[in-house]
This record gives C-alpha cells, sequence and structure tokens, in this order.
C-alpha cells in the first residue's frame, strides 16, 4: 500500500531545517494533509580504542528534559563530505581527532515525520588533541567499556534510538553477541 504525494508546499523554512505541508493520496483515493520536516544530513562519529572502551558524551537534552550518553553528532554543512563532517564534529565535541573512519550505519531516526538521515562512523583510534571547542555540548567526555552498552541501553542511559543502535552494533562487532553476558 503506497501512499503518494501529489504536491509539497514549504511553511516555514531556516538554515537548518523546513516545515512542509504535503497532500498525498492514498491508495483508496482519499487526501489527506501531512506535515514534514527536511532536515540537513547528520553525521556521527566515535572512537572505540584498543581497551574496547568507546568515546561518548554525557549530555542533556532540553527538548526531552533528560540526560543520557551519546556520540558526536551535526549537520553536515554545504560541500562538506558526509565522513569529513564526522571528524570535525568528534574533534569539535570531544577534543579527540579520530583516525581513519569506517562507516557504521545510515538511519532514518523518524521516517513518519522527517527525511533526517543521520550517517554514523567510528575509528579504531584517535589523537586528544585538547579541550573541546564546542565543551557546551556536553556535560562530560568518557571512554566507556562497550561490555556496559547492552545494560546501558536495557537501562534507558542511551535515550536516542540512532545512538542506541550503532552502540549496540559496535558492541557485536568489537565483542561478538555473546559478550558480556
Amino acid at each position: 500500500m503506497q501512499w503518494t504525494k501529489q504536491s509539497e508546499q514549504t511553511v516555514y523554512s531556516n538554515r537548518w531545517f523546513s516545515v512542509n505541508l504535503a497532500d498525498v493520496a492514498l491508495p483508496d483515493g482519499r487526501h489527506l494533509d501531512h506535515f514534514l520536516i527536511r532536515l540537513r544530513p547528520v553525521a556521527v562519529a566515535t572512537v572505540v580504542n584498543e581497551a574496547n572502551e568507546v568515546l561518548l558524551l554525557w549530555r542533556h537534552r532540553f527538548i526531552t528534559d533528560s540526560w543520557g550518553w551519546e556520540l558526536a553528532a551535526g549537520v553536515v554543512e554545504d560541500g562538506e563530505a558526509i565522513a569529513d563532517a564526522a571528524a570535525r564534529e568528534l574533534e569539535e565535541e570531544t577534543g579527540w581527532r579520530p583516525g581513519p573512519l569506517h562507516h557504521l550505519m545510515s538511519v532514518e531516526p523518524s521516517n513518519g515525520l522527517t527525511d533526517a538521515r543521520h550517517h554514523i562512523y567510528w575509528a579504531d583510534e584517535g589523537a586528544y588533541v585538547g579541550h573541546p571547542v564546542d565543551d557546551f555540548e556536553s556535560d562530560r567526555r568518557e571512554w566507556v567499556p562497550l561490555k556496559l552498552v547492552p545494560d546501558m541501553v536495557a537501562r534507558g542511559e542511551v535515550p536516542a534510538a540512532n545512538m542506541a543502535a550503532a552502540l549496540l552494533l559496535l558492541h557485536h562487532l568489537r565483542l561478538g553477541q555473546d559478550a558480556g553476558r
């Protein structure tokens, strides 16, 4: 059963996103108005060190008034390669410059409302280059053992679905599915 967009108009727009209204035709011939948010691509990155610890940020999200562990992330600037944006965001938010990045996954965190795509990368080495420029984005930055990730996700300490999925996949890739159990 496929919905078909008949038209779309922008209701509001700024450099970060646009809110649009679409006329959507349903398979039975009915139409409905559907709001959608169009967003710039998001680049995400972390480092997993030799001790199988992952570099995380502990931060507050005012929108949901919640605290949680996250990976460094931000929008891809015009003309910027996604992997370059991921490396830039990691360095700005953590003070760590990643080694060669590996694409982990790309996800659509809320595809019923937005066209957002989050592209997640990781490196197995990094170099500390100094205090993060964007230290205001998190309360602290820590190396967390990957073996703790499944329990952290289960306890709700990684509230963002894209971050939880990426961390669980890193756990699986680095430690195997039965690690730490």
